[in-house]
């Protein structure tokens, strides 16, 4: 998907309280910028990087500034959470994930007392679709997930295992935001819960599926499908 145009660059000076980051811009000009993302956003959020914000003029933003990416390692960085679905949907809508290609995509389908983001149906199969943002790696080519201890990410994993007990295809959704990740697997270290959950759920016929994004200053897409290492 197209990312907003004209973005400005800058460099991180802090990120704090979650929401907000301090952005030193080109010409010098300090920001505070909108966060759009509640994860620690470990080796991401680090001063120094350089990063590319959004400008909005409407009157009723309390911040005017959007931060979209951050250069991590040498590859753009898509922290903008927010955008994450849209570009896993337009990825099931034209056709760019295989294994769900072909089927009406329905997002935020209600599931017993949550919402799962996509129900895609292909005939008589239906398919429920979680989706993860990842940003971390080992510090080296494996991608991570998650940054932080995750309950919901828990309760996510045991949702899609019901979901398949009661005869849908069930599918968790890594999407892959670094650039030099060739596989993908739990951060165990960070929390082993999560890891333990998505093993035991994957032994019972959840899918796993990790794919990496291509990002851009001007667009966020889906690329390739990387190995799961469980």
């Amino acid at each position: 998907m197209r990312l907003p145009s004209p973005l400005l660059s800058g460099k991180l000076v802090r990120r704090y309280k979650r929401f907000f980051a301090d952005i030193e811009l080109d010409d010098g000009t300090l920001v505070t910028a909108h966060t759009p993302n509640t994860g620690s956003m470990l080796q991401c959020a680090v001063p120094g990087f350089p990063v590319l914000l959004s400008a909005n003029d409407n009157p009723k933003r309390k911040l005017k500034y959007t931060l979209e990416l951050i250069r991590v390692n040498g590859c753009w960085v898509d922290t903008h959470t927010q955008r994450t679905n849209r570009v896993v949907e337009e990825g099931l809508r034209g056709g760019a994930i295989v294994e769900l290609a072909g089927g009406e995509v329905r997002p935020e389908y209600c599931f017993g007392d949550s919402r799962l983001d996509f129900l895609v149906e292909r005939g008589t199969e239906r398919a429920l679709v979680e989706v993860k943002n990842v940003t971390l790696t080992d510090g080296g080519s494996t991608a991570l997930f998650p940054d932080a201890v995750t309950l919901r990410g828990q309760k996510h994993l045991r949702e899609l295992a019901e979901a398949l007990e009661q005869g849908y295809r069930a599918v968790i959704f890594f999407l892959v935001q670094r650039g030099e990740a060739e596989t993908f697997a739990p951060a165990d270290e960070i929390d082993p819960e999560y890891g333990r959950l998505l093993r035991d759920v994957a032994g019972k016929g959840v899918e796993v599926l990790a794919y990496r994004t291509c990002v851009s200053e001007t667009e966020n897409r889906i690329g390739v499908r990387l190995p799961v290492r469980l």
